[in-house]
């Protein structure tokens, strides 16, 4: 018995919300809606919270620690999957998501606040992973695709209707209600997700996978384990250097200096531990699945945070048509994967990924295009759409591949790595960007210069994604 093994056998017309996987389609689904709606309601309103708090100098920790949390958070998830089963580390990422929704609410100092955050963000890393994990022990081959179409549909909803009704509450209320109102809702899939716990054949994947290794370990020896299990140790101190590196950007004294310098020295010693073996030179397989996630997630994310600055301070676009941006790029983003799903077994996945980074490009030079005064303001909007299509096209197809590459019963190994390149590509990518971006800006450049000179940079890792591409194809 393989960790494959664990996926329950069906007939080949059964489909994700067919008795045999109704249950875990729900779950999931009620799972990464409202994951989407908290991650999407809570973001506009940090910058209301923090100039309440007194704290907007620190504002760059409290957005950036999430992504820093969920470093560690994805790797002690995908452990833990790996050891018991998916089960239980998604039970404990939407509990510890509830917790830490309260205590963001409560918040009377801004290092509360960024307290809450990092908390919140090892709630996501775990329940991303775990997610991933489940999927690939719920489902068979020809249904994985369209599970994770339908994880990204799920953020449709609350990508419309998240930011208005989160303003809308702050603006009637208070910004601590739309958090308190956020962990009401999510104490629902909690209950779901214990409940679903609760079933034995969750609870006898993880023991099979356990029993699975053990024997084969005694059959072939210690040696065909050859995926390290990275140390939780490893994954915190990775997750403090990137917190600290946030922190090191709020100032410019000799202590943000010293917190930059002792953040950069983490990353540098502990990283590589925590990714596959050969990821910085694009090895065959789940290295370069791993290492074309962190480079398409960071060109992306920068992108989608530079272009609303752009339209906001140098286009002079109003704020609802850069929202309107925000939700055709989710829209897109949905549509795109679920393309991606109905082509299943029609295209090879890594030449999926390929057209996914060339539309990326694409996109790239289009908000480029945008900074030009001659051109429509509104034409670097339409590159955000543009890229969350390559980046629907791309994303589940790196899942899948990366599930494909991983050894037996290490999907959990394979999750967490392609979460930590994720979150590493965005801090990397947009940190380069941004020191590009004010290295034009101290020399005396207009804005739209520095602009397009961030979005120029944008090209080399989209161009990379597509030509690296290939190195991830399935055997």
């Amino acid at each position: 018995m393989t960790g494959q093994a664990a996926v329950r056998p069906a007939a080949a017309d059964e489909r994700l919300f067919s008795r045999t996987y109704a249950a875990a389609t729900f779950s999931f689904a009620a799972v990464m809606f409202l994951t989407g709606f908290a991650a999407l309601a809570v973001v506009p309103m940090l910058p209301v919270a923090a100039r309440d708090l007194d704290g907007v100098p620190l504002y760059p920790l409290v957005a950036g620690c999430f992504v820093a949390a969920s470093l560690f958070g994805g790797v002690l998830g995908g452990d833990w999957a790996d050891r018991a089963g998916p089960g239980r580390p998604l039970a404990a990422g939407v509990v510890l998501a509830v917790v830490t929704l309260v205590v963001s609410a409560t918040s009377t100092t801004i290092w509360q606040l960024a307290a809450g955050r990092f908390l919140d963000g090892v709630a996501a890393g775990m329940i991303a992973v775990a997610i991933n994990t489940a999927i690939a022990h719920a489902y068979p081959d020809r249904l994985r695709a369209r599970a994770l179409a339908l994880m990204s549909t799920c953020w449709i909803i609350p990508s419309l209707a998240g930011p208005p009704l989160a303003g809308l509450v702050a603006a009637w209320w208070s910004w601590r209600l739309v958090f308190f109102g956020l962990a009401a809702l999510t104490v629902i899939p909690s209950l779901v997700v214990v409940v679903m716990l609760r079933n034995p054949s969750w609870q006898g994947q993880g023991q099979g996978q356990g029993r699975s290794r053990a024997r084969s370990k005694q059959e072939t020896g210690p040696a065909a384990d050859v995926t390290p299990r990275p140390a939780l140790m490893v994954a915190a101190a990775v997750s403090v250097g990137a917190a600290l590196g946030q922190y090191a950007v709020s100032g410019w004294d000799v202590r943000h200096l010293l917190c930059g310098v002792a953040g950069v020295a983490l990353l540098v010693v502990f990283v590589p531990r925590l990714l596959p073996a050969g990821t910085w030179r694009a090895a065959r397989g789940l290295p370069a699945a791993v290492l074309l996630r962190g480079l398409t997630s960071g060109a992306y994310f920068t992108l989608e945070a530079f272009v609303p600055l752009l339209l906001n301070t140098a286009r002079r676009v109003p704020p609802v048509q850069t929202g309107l941006a925000f939700t055709g790029a989710a829209i897109a983003w949905a549509g795109s994967s679920w393309l991606q799903g109905r082509l299943q077994g029609r295209v090879s996945r890594h030449r999926l990924v390929t057209a996914g980074a060339l539309v990326m490009g694409a996109a790239v030079a289009l908000a480029a295009a945008g900074t030009l005064p001659a051109l429509p303001a509104l034409t670097a909007a339409g590159a955000m759409v543009l890229a969350a299509v390559g980046m629907g096209m791309a994303t589940p197809s790196l899942t899948l591949l990366s599930l494909t590459h991983s050894p037996p019963g290490r999907q959990g190994y394979a999750s967490s790595a392609m979460q930590t390149s994720q979150n590493l590509g965005q801090m990397a990518v947009m940190g380069v960007a941004a020191a590009l971006f004010n290295l034009f800006l101290g020399f005396g450049s207009a804005d739209l210069a520095a602009y397009a000179a961030a979005f120029g940079l944008l090209l080399v890792p989209s161009v990379l994604a597509a030509t690296l591409a290939v190195r991830a194809r399935e055997a």
